[in-house]
């Protein structure tokens, strides 16, 4: 009886050790395997709609006399619910209604309000004060833009910033500044009001550039640690694409849309926006390659011999 007993005692604590890891595992992959069907339905939804932009209106400044903001809520009802399944909508006052948490930890781990942080969010995304450096003539607007929520058939809450003005990418081969060509950004909760409401595991960003071929991106940041991997004492860009894939043959560089996605959600992945660029993998010659700018919003046109750092992302 003695030995039943101590037997029942080992397996109990190894069990005790063993059995938060297995479990943790096991919800890595669902949430890995959810995060990949809702990229995929969002892809294959934006592919069936004609074009993203001219939905609603939106509140140009904060002037009282400027028109009702109804953009986020009229793409969603007026497009996307005609190609996805959408079983409740929220207007901007009403997000917990559909699911949106109101705090969640980022990928440092620090706990940040959602309200504050969907505050930056939508000054990244609307603010469009440019300084023309193509030729042409951008006019200045200040967007004042309202997030909507909505959820779907599967239990996934989204809540949506919307810009009815975004434009085209037009081909583009020098820098320039990008927040015109975003169209949509998602902040999705896998679970909802669930636990554990962390980025990187039941929350994350899906974004959506230009209004027609539109590309559609969810880049799935690493962070083993908080640092950007250097190119090396002398720069190299091709010193820097190696970086990734050294530490994990599953991680490589973001391409350019993917690190503009980064730039808007930086306050949730938890980046320091402030003084850096984050090179990319998407090349523009034989010499020249993209990085995206984390203090203003440009997509910077560099050469390989002077490249910066970088992040690395899951494939």
């Amino acid at each position: 009886m003695a030995e039943i007993l101590l037997s029942l005692t080992i397996i109990g604590v190894v069990a005790a050790i063993t059995l938060p890891s297995l479990t943790g595992n096991i919800n890595e992959r669902t949430w890995n395997t959810q995060r990949k069907a809702l990229y995929a339905r969002f892809s294959q939804a934006i592919a069936l709609m004609p074009a993203l932009n001219g939905y609603g209106t939106l509140t140009e400044g904060n002037s009282s006399a400027s028109a009702v903001d109804t953009a986020a809520e009229t793409f969603i009802t007026s497009g996307l619910s005609k190609v996805l399944k959408i079983n409740n909508i929220c207007d901007s006052e009403h997000l917990e209604d559909c699911g949106i948490t109101s705090e969640f930890i980022n990928l440092t781990g620090s706990k940040m309000s959602m309200p504050a942080m969907l505050s930056v969010l939508n000054s990244r995304m609307t603010n469009m004060s440019f300084v023309d450096i193509l030729g042409g003539n951008y006019s200045y607007s200040q967007l004042d833009s309202k997030s909507a929520a909505f959820e779907t058939q599967n239990g996934e809450s989204i809540n949506l910033f919307y810009n009815p003005h975004c434009v085209s990418n037009m081909n583009e081969t020098k820098s320039f500044y990008s927040q015109n060509k975003f169209c949509v950004n998602m902040i999705y909760d896998l679970n909802g009001l669930k636990g554990p409401n962390t980025v990187g595991k039941d929350i994350g960003f899906i974004s959506v550039f230009y209004p027609t071929d539109s590309v559609v991106v969810a880049p799935n940041v690493f962070f083993r640690n908080n640092a950007k991997i250097a190119a090396g004492v002398e720069g190299r860009y091709d010193q820097l694409l190696k970086l990734c894939t050294a530490q994990d043959k599953d991680l490589r560089l973001p391409n350019i849309d993917e690190a503009n996605s980064m730039f808007i959600n930086s306050e949730l992945i938890g980046l320091d926006g402030n003084s850096w660029a984050l090179a990319t993998s998407s090349k523009i010659d034989s010499s020249y390659h993209w990085e995206m700018n984390f203090s203003t919003g440009m997509r910077a046109v560099v050469d390989d011999e002077h490249t910066g750092g970088s992040r690395c992302i899951g494939r």
